[in-house]
C-alpha cells in the first residue's frame, strides 16, 4: 500500500486549480491522478512503475500532459504566492537570484521533433555556419583532400541535427555528461518566485533580467508587484547591464564588484564612473537561494532530470515550488 502523497488541507488548496470537464474523470479521482503524478517526480520513477493506487498510469501520464499543456501547474504556483499575498506572508524585501546545475539521465536525450521543423532548423544553423567561414574558395585550396568532401558533409550533417536536438530540448553537454540549468529567484523565506531553464552550460548574468522579469506577484487590490525592495546576488552576476536594469527600476543591488572590473574602473580614472557598492549585512542573506535549492532538490525527479521534452521538467519543477509554498502557508496557518 502506497502512502499518500497529500493531507486533506493540502488538497482543498490544490482542488480549485484542477480544471474539471464535462467529460472528465470524477473529483475523487482528481486527487489520485495528482498524487500520482507527484509520486513520479518526488520518486523520480518510471510512469510504468506507478503503484495502482493511483489508477492506470497511462491515464495519469495523460493527464498530466492536459495540466502541462494547460499551464494548470504555473497558475496553481502563481495562484498559491498570490494566497500567501493575501495572507501578508509573501515578503519581496529582499529576492536572490542564482542557478544550479541539474545531471540529465540519458533516457532524457533524443526528443523527438517535427522533420519540418527539423528542417527548418538546420537550414537557419548552416547559413550560420557559412556566415562564420572565414576560408575562401573550395577545400582543395584550403588544403584539404576534396575527394572525401561527400562523407564529411554527412558527418557533419549529423552533428548539426544531434546538437539542434541538444539545443531544443534545453540540454548542454559537459565532463559529466549531459545537463541542464535552472535560474531561479527567492524571497526572503526560502520560497521560489521564477524559474529559468536553460541549457547546463549556459552562462548565469544573461538569464539574470529573464528571472527577474518572470518575478510577479498577484495583491488582493491593485496591479501585481514585480519590483523587490533589493536583490542579492553573487559576483557572477556583476555587470553593467545588470545594475543599470535594477537601477532603472529603482531597485537595491546587493551584488559585490569582480576584482577585475574594479581594476579596469580605476584604471580609467574618472571615466570608469562611480564605485559600487553592496550591503554586506544584506549579502548574507543570499543563502536563501541556495537552502531554496536543497529544497528544490529533496525531489529525485527535480534532483536528476529525467523528462525528454523542455516543458514537461519545468511542469515537475513548478509542481515542487507549489508544494513548497503550501506547506508553508500551512504551516503560518497552524
Amino acid at each position: 500500500m502506497t502512502r499518500r502523497q497529500l493531507s486533506d488541507e493540502q488538497w482543498q488548496l490544490i482542488e480549485p486549480f484542477l480544471p474539471i470537464g464535462d467529460y472528465g474523470p470524477y473529483p475523487e479521482r482528481l486527487r489520485e491522478q495528482f498524487e500520482g503524478v507527484i509520486w513520479r517526480f518526488r520518486t523520480s520513477s518510471q510512469w510504468r512503475e506507478m503503484p495502482g493506487e493511483f489508477g492506470p498510469w497511462p491515464t495519469v501520464y495523460g493527464r498530466f500532459r492536459v495540466w502541462r499543456d494547460a499551464g494548470v501547474v504555473t497558475v496553481l504556483l502563481e495562484g498559491m504566492i498570490a494566497e500567501a499575498a493575501r495572507q501578508e506572508q509573501a515578503d519581496l524585501s529582499l529576492v536572490s537570484v542564482d542557478s544550479t546545475t541539474v545531471r540529465a539521465h540519458h533516457d532524457a536525450a533524443g526528443m523527438r521533433i517535427g522533420e519540418e521543423v527539423m528542417d527548418a532548423l538546420e537550414e537557419a544553423a548552416a547559413d550560420r555556419e557559412r556566415a562564420r567561414q572565414t576560408g575562401g574558395g573550395p577545400p582543395e585550396r584550403n588544403g584539404q583532400d576534396g575527394s572525401d568532401a561527400p562523407g564529411r558533409e554527412g558527418r557533419r550533417h549529423l552533428r548539426r541535427r544531434r546538437k539542434l536536438r541538444l539545443k531544443e530540448a534545453l540540454l548542454g553537454r559537459s565532463r559529466g555528461g549531459l545537463t541542464s540549468k535552472i535560474h531561479l529567484a527567492a524571497d526572503r523565506k526560502c520560497r521560489p518566485l521564477s524559474f529559468v531553464l536553460t541549457a547546463g552550460q549556459a552562462a548565469d548574468s544573461p538569464q539574470f533580467v529573464p528571472v527577474l522579469q518572470k518575478v510577479r506577484v498577484r495583491l488582493p487590490v491593485g496591479r501585481p508587484r514585480t519590483r523587490p525592495g533589493a536583490l542579492a546576488a553573487d559576483k557572477a552576476y556583476s555587470s553593467r547591464a545588470n545594475r543599470s536594469c535594477l537601477r532603472k527600476r529603482s531597485i537595491k543591488a546587493v551584488i559585490p564588484e569582480k576584482k577585475d572590473q574594479a581594476a579596469n574602473r580605476k584604471r580609467k580614472g574618472s571615466r570608469g564612473g562611480r564605485p559600487t557598492g553592496h550591503d554586506a549585512d544584506l549579502y548574507k542573506e543570499r543563502n536563501t537561494v541556495e537552502r531554496l535549492t536543497n529544497k528544490l532538490k529533496a525531489w529525485r525527479g527535480i534532483a536528476t532530470r529525467y523528462d525528454k521534452t523542455p516543458e514537461s521538467y519545468p511542469a515537475g519543477l513548478h509542481l515542487r515550488a507549489s508544494m513548497i509554498w503550501i506547506n508553508d502557508l500551512l504551516q503560518a496557518t497552524a
